[in-house]
């Protein structure tokens, strides 16, 4: 039990540093929500309810990302390099190299909230209690399970080279469809239908219902909707997996 905890927590130090040398990844990753929200949250903002809407909306387009990309293009590339395979034949678990990409992908979107969260409460005159802040940074975080399987299944399926523009062609029109860049209110009613489909929609929604700003549907409908699609994506990442092994 000893070792094997110890492999985990190796594996997760090793993946988190070779990210934070590719600075190609983390600085995008971590600065490109920051500035749209400057952008659209502070720069024309014009009340301190519209800041804390769009704080909501890009901290969960934000953590998306790391979640997404840490999984498609890092397995893709494993894959394309034979390290995965190597990984499968050692004796570590394998469960330990997809731990670990999980335990990166959060500490960078733990990164974005902190500094999202900072730069609303002193630019855009962003209030809230200290459970708000709370709450919402545990929603934020585990949240971003569904992302991490949709990027592991891309990471499965595509090759290193198509990989990084196929996450862009999902990451981005979902974060829209769901309301993340334009409140979903002002969006046409045939996109609020597509949205309702949508994993980041029913993950922004458990978020904005921490500040009040939810489209006041149930909480367990999305709780509902997200632990079904990520039991759906497990059952499709095994066989995937399985179909790679033979």
């Amino acid at each position: 039990m000893r070792n094997a905890t110890a492999i985990y927590l190796k594996e997760s130090h090793y993946d988190l540093v070779s990210l934070w040398r590719t600075p190609g990844f983390f600085l995008p990753a971590i600065l490109f929500p920051v500035v749209f929200y400057i952008f659209f949250g502070i720069v024309f903002n014009f009340s301190a309810a519209q800041g804390e809407y769009m704080l909501v909306s890009y901290a969960c387009f934000g953590m998306m990302g790391p979640a997404f990309f840490n999984y498609a293009t890092a397995v893709a590339s494993d894959r394309a390099h034979g390290w995965l395979t190597l990984k499968r034949v050692s004796p570590m678990p394998l469960g330990a190299y997809v731990a670990s990409k999980f335990y990166s992908s959060q500490v960078f979107a733990l990164c974005i909230a902190l500094l999202l969260f900072v730069t609303g409460a002193l630019f855009a005159d962003v209030e809230m209690h200290l459970w708000q802040w709370g709450t919402l940074s545990v929603i934020l975080l585990l949240g971003t399970l569904p992302f991490a399987l949709i990027g592991l299944l891309m990471g499965l399926c595509l090759s290193d080279k198509a990989a990084p523009a196929m996450v862009n062609l999902i990451y981005l029109p979902m974060a829209f469809l769901s309301g993340l860049w334009v409140p979903i209110q002002f969006l046409p009613d045939t996109v609020r239908y597509i949205a309702f489909a949508l994993p980041s929609y029913h993950y922004s929604q458990l978020a904005h219902a921490v500040i009040g700003t939810s489209q006041g549907q149930s909480l367990w409908l999305h709780i509902a909707y997200l632990v079904l699609f990520c039991v759906a994506m497990f059952g499709v990442i095994y066989w995937r997996y399985q179909k790679l092994s033979r």
